[in-house]
């Protein structure tokens, strides 16, 4: 685990998932019923309601943004007006609601129901003021009820018995504090000003060294989210079993590969794992999560896990670090007489792996692209890094030839030799 015993991981593209475990067209022969409604069959006053809504979200207009919500949902409406009032301190430079379609889950019956209800999937996108150059998008599945010829959404946990369950943000989990770095902004909830503090100028550190380690052209800003435990960190991330993230001090989310704007990626901090970390530690761990950022469109799914996770290691240890002390496990292999015969495969990441496992798969990686920049110099370490991004499977084998003029199998034979050499 590079030094430290707790896990991080970047997550390439965390996303709700869109569609059900079946095709629709099977689905609906085994139903005899239609596949979902797209936006356009829907009635023409949801998306007018959703506009309003977000008008009054921008406008920080809490009774326009009361106005769509049912007011016969009590709880729901109880929850919707904390909810307002948790984003009253974050920098929202855009926040938008889009109708994807209806009939996107099953309603569960309510007794004595007296309006038309409508289960859909909507796209709420977002921006953070001065640091989010593209939106984010989060998936909501709402009920909207018809009452009196107006449309009030009424609940957004309907779909979740069938698997559609809203995403969820650091505002639906209380009142949002907010603190402001040289390079960094910090959302957190229930942490207190200090903890804040820290991730900030441990962020403002991070920024300038992942510049110094990467090449190509970011933003150089990180958005920060510091929940207040293992299980709201979970829901950030949609993950429905917290213990698959106790010992992963960060993740890293956003969108992968090419984009015309640079994506709006989020560092979420889990507090029990990254408070178990010494100084050195934690700095570790948030340069190599802003690595995934700096890298983030230059990463696709041609890149190989050993190739992103080695590279921020290498960028967060870079210049500073004693291969036997930041690679334990696989020193403890070398000495045993048991070193690795392969390069790190993506299934080696897994959180299911056991921390021995995950740790060996990064240590791996981290060797492998600090034998490139010991071998073939630093720039050409970059170079390698994006000439595999825009390739596809086989672009890995591809960009060792072209870059560093040798084979996978003379790549990997290198590579265990340098293991070896350097964990002996």
């Amino acid at each position: 685990m590079a030094g430290h015993q707790v896990r991080r991981q970047s997550v390439r593209g965390i996303r709700v998932a869109l569609c059900a475990a079946l095709p629709l067209a099977l689905l609906s022969l085994l139903t005899g019923c239609d596949g979902p409604a797209d936006a356009q069959a829907a009635p023409p006053g949801i998306q007018r309601m959703l506009d309003q809504r977000a008008a009054a979200v921008r406008n920080r207009d809490t009774g326009a943004f009361l106005a769509s919500v049912d007011p016969r949902a009590a709880g729901y409406r109880a929850e919707q007006r904390r909810m307002f009032a948790n984003l009253a301190r974050v920098p929202l430079a855009a926040w938008s609601y889009e109708l994807v379609r209806t009939d996107a889950f099953g309603l569960p019956a309510v007794v004595g129901a007296d309006g038309r209800r409508v289960a859909a999937e909507v796209r709420l996108r977002y921006r953070l003021t001065g640091y989010d150059s593209a939106p984010v998008t989060a998936v909501q599945y709402l009920t909207f009820t018809d009452r009196g010829g107006r449309w009030r959404i009424s609940s957004d946990s309907d779909g979740a018995v069938g698997g559609r369950r809203s995403a969820r943000q650091l505002w639906d989990q209380g009142p949002v504090e907010v603190v402001r770095g040289r390079h960094s902004l910090v959302l957190g909830v229930g942490r207190g000003t200090a903890a804040l503090r820290e991730l900030a100028e441990r962020t403002d550190a991070a920024v300038p060294a992942v510049g110094r380690a990467w090449p190509g052209k970011w933003a150089g800003r990180v958005v920060v989210e510091a929940p207040q435990s293992l299980e709201r960190m979970a829901e950030l991330l949609n993950a429905t079993d917290p213990a698959g993230y106790r010992g992963i001090a960060a993740v890293t989310t956003g969108e992968s590969g090419p984009a015309p704007a640079a994506p709006a990626d989020r560092v979420v901090v889990n507090p029990e794992a990254y408070g178990e970390l010494s100084e050195t530690g934690r700095q570790v761990v948030l340069t190599h999560e802003t690595t995934h950022v700096a890298t983030r469109t230059d990463t696709t799914s041609a890149t190989p896990m050993w190739l992103s996770e080695g590279f921020a290691d290498w960028a967060a240890y870079r210049g500073g670090s004693r291969p036997a002390a930041t690679a334990p496990e696989l020193a403890h292999a070398v000495a045993k007489g048991a070193p690795p015969s392969r390069l790190p495969a993506d299934g080696d990441f897994r959180f299911s792996r056991s921390a021995r496992q995950l740790a060996r798969a990064y240590e791996g990686g981290w060797l492998a692209c600090r034998m490139i920049a010991d071998k073939w110099g630093e720039r050409t370490l970059g170079a390698f890094y994006r000439a595999v991004g825009r390739g596809d499977e086989e672009s890995a084998g591809q960009a060792m030839r072209d870059q560093l003029g040798v084979s996978p199998a003379e790549f990997t034979r290198r590579w265990r030799a340098y293991v070896a050499e350097q964990l002996g």
